[in-house]
């Protein structure tokens, strides 16, 4: 079920370019390159983007205690099972004062600690649930209570690790456990697939070359995607669609979602005793709403609370500077592009990016009014509309095969810029729904 890469053929530091290796220096709260900033490196300015804002998050003057900080980390890896992220944080934890008591399980925090549980699982898997209600109980719980400020810092941080832990998974950065090790992780090689090719951005031909389609496949996919891209342009500067059929779009976007799924999800993952005792209820997740039945998920309307006009501004006044940080990171992600596609140059991607983004806001219920859905289904393959669910929702299953079968003509680095923009995404999803429930219940 899990790939992951071969710590062997890692790139060596001095390989990485040498302001991937001074930003390193600068904001690294390891002290390292890890897997991570290796393969985000090849988008420098986002890398950038990235690091400062989690330097900020983990190091910087802000509500929280340092070791908080790295448990809270913690528990929201542990909500995916994600080993990397959680060995990371274990570190840290330790080296800025935590006590090793906390690493048994959640029986051993402070109740204040344990009250984070539900507002944790609920923003990793269903963040349409949360309301003032559940904000109420975490700043009302007496000598347990949370304040404002404090609350702002560790939604920020759960949103961003439960994001992380999609980027770690979906571009293959997962350690499996190996007792034998000294730190207990070893790093294995499926498929010949490692950091190595990542981040030196091998093209990704040879991979296509082992699966049932042939380079001839994955040009005419490739020429196929151009061509959708061209006609959409034409038909939207022929004619807009009226806003009740953008509705309707978009209402059949969001159903469709709900079935997007894959052979990985037929059989439970188990959560292994490492990861669970940091969490509650470990069965919670994504796919139950569409699964039992429970009542449909309801519509966000962008417009109603923006991140532009209520979030940032929210965030920002609440733990001050992470707001302008967030901001530029989601920006820089969004409107990055090299003007190319695969072998193509001089091709505006917009439109790609904008589909991409939309699709994981639509799978948490987000619309935009000026936004056409019929675009996600014209630009998104299947293949690739189950890897994004699977990265973004599930992302403990994503597996080898999913990367490989989108966009075989592709480039590690468009696939990783591709990752990037699910993971973002996917974070202010998280956030819009938290910072809603928090501006609901200040007034």
């Amino acid at each position: 079920m899990f790939w992951a890469i071969e710590v062997g053929q890692v790139v060596q530091a001095n390989t990485v370019d040498e302001r991937t290796n001074l930003l390193v220096e600068e904001y690294s709260t390891s002290g390292r390159l890890d897997n991570i900033t290796q393969v985000m490196s090849l988008h420098a300015q986002y890398l950038e983007s990235f690091l400062r804002s989690q330097f900020y998050m983990l190091r910087m003057d802000g509500p929280l205690p340092l070791p908080y900080r790295h448990y809270i980390a913690i528990m929201a890896a542990a909500r995916h099972q994600c080993s990397y992220l959680i060995n990371m944080h274990v570190d840290e934890f330790l080296k800025t004062g935590g006590i090793a008591e906390w690493l048994n399980g959640l029986e051993y925090v402070p109740q204040r600690l344990k009250n984070l549980n539900e507002i944790n699982k609920l923003l990793a898997h269903r963040p349409w649930l949360i309301t003032k209600d559940h904000i109420q109980k975490l700043v009302k719980t007496g000598e347990n209570n949370w304040s404002l400020p404090e609350l702002v810092h560790a939604v920020v941080l759960l949103a961003h690790y439960h994001a992380l832990a999609s980027f770690v998974f979906g571009s293959g950065i997962n350690p499996e456990r190996d007792p034998d090790t000294s730190n207990g992780f070893r790093l294995i090689s499926i498929n010949n697939f490692c950091v190595c090719d990542l981040a030196n951005d091998n093209n990704i031909e040879n991979a296509s070359l082992s699966s049932n389609f042939g380079i001839v496949d994955s040009l005419s996919e490739l020429e196929a995607l151009m061509e959708r891209m061209k006609r959409l342009q034409e038909d939207r500067e022929d004619e807009e669609a009226s806003q009740e059929e953008m509705t309707t779009r978009f209402e059949k976007e969001k159903k469709e979602s709900l079935f997007v799924v894959s052979r990985a999800f037929d059989d439970d993952i188990i959560s292994t005793s490492d990861v669970s005792r940091y969490i509650e209820d470990p069965g919670f997740g994504y796919k139950d709403f569409a699964r039992r039945g429970e009542e449909h998920l309801p519509t966000f309307r962008a417009q109603d609370y923006t991140w532009e006009n209520h979030g940032f501004s929210l965030v920002n006044r609440l733990y001050s500077d992470i707001g302008h940080l967030l901001d530029e990171k989601f920006r820089m992600v969004y409107n990055l592009t090299y003007n190319t596609m695969a072998t193509h140059e001089d091709v505006d991607t917009t439109m790609l990016r904008r589909a991409l983004f939309n699709y994981v806001h639509c799978m948490f219920g987000i619309r935009y009014d000026d936004y056409d859905y019929g675009e996600v289904n014209q630009l998104l393959e299947r293949s690739l509309k189950v890897y994004i669910k699977t990265v973004t929702c599930y992302p403990e299953r994503t597996t080898k095969r999913m990367y490989d079968s989108y966009w075989r003509q592709f480039k590690h680095s468009e696939k990783v810029h591709v990752n990037l923009l699910l993971m973002e995404a996917r974070m202010q999803a998280e956030l819009l729904y938290a910072l809603r429930a928090i501006t609901r219940h200040l007034t």
